[in-house]
């Protein structure tokens, strides 16, 4: 259950799980580009100079902001993922899991999404987390699609990651109520002819 291969990540001390605690909430709600080491620090109760000290650079922050938070929803995910249960059953608890995510963790959306929002350049540190965190999604869709209906795995992964994804940005966008709910049951509609 790790994150993208070949990231650099970093031992923290504990001023730095301060700090990365600190900046995890602010770049959650305020954006990345929009918070400052400054402002990190002072709300960390730590020197800019322990900061740079720590992790070098904002950018490396913003790498073990993201990394954390794709391991914690991996392990999360994890233990809804009962192997014993029929497979259909596991693709609609993906659903269930994001949606307890979501209302615990994510009020302004899937922080991958909104981090992509900002970071689009591949050559960024933190680019390969967030693209890494999708495409492990859709080998997870993909791969449980091929207990549900082995000729049309990729298609339905694909079907059931755009539904995951959108219900996860309409979520953030509050536009209209319970946007995962509507997806596991789109989803349940989806998987209900698949194998025929």
């Amino acid at each position: 259950m790790s994150t993208a291969e070949g990231i650099r990540r970093i031992a923290l001390t504990p001023a730095a799980r301060r700090a990365l605690e600190a900046a995890g909430r602010l770049f959650y709600e305020r954006g990345i580009h929009a918070v400052g080491v400054d402002l990190i620090a002072a709300e960390a109760g730590v020197t800019k100079k322990t900061l740079y000290d720590r992790f070098g650079s904002k950018e490396q922050i913003v790498v073990e902001y993201l990394a954390g938070r794709d391991e914690r929803w991996r392990t999360f995910l994890a233990g809804r993922l009962d192997a014993e249960r029929p497979a259909r059953e596991r693709v609609l608890a993906v659903f269930d899991a994001s949606r307890a995510w979501a209302l615990e963790n994510s009020p302004k959306g899937c922080s991958m999404v909104n981090a992509h929002a900002e970071i689009s350049d591949p050559a960024h540190p933190a680019y390969p987390i967030i693209t890494g965190q999708k495409r492990w999604m859709l080998d997870l869709f993909t791969g449980l699609c091929a207990d549900v209906d082995p000729a049309r795995a990729d298609r339905l992964g694909r079907a059931l990651m755009l539904l995951h994804e959108g219900a996860l940005v309409a979520h953030g966008l509050n536009v209209f109520a319970d946007p995962i709910a509507q997806a596991r049951d789109e989803a349940g509609a989806l998987l209900a002819t698949a194998g025929e």
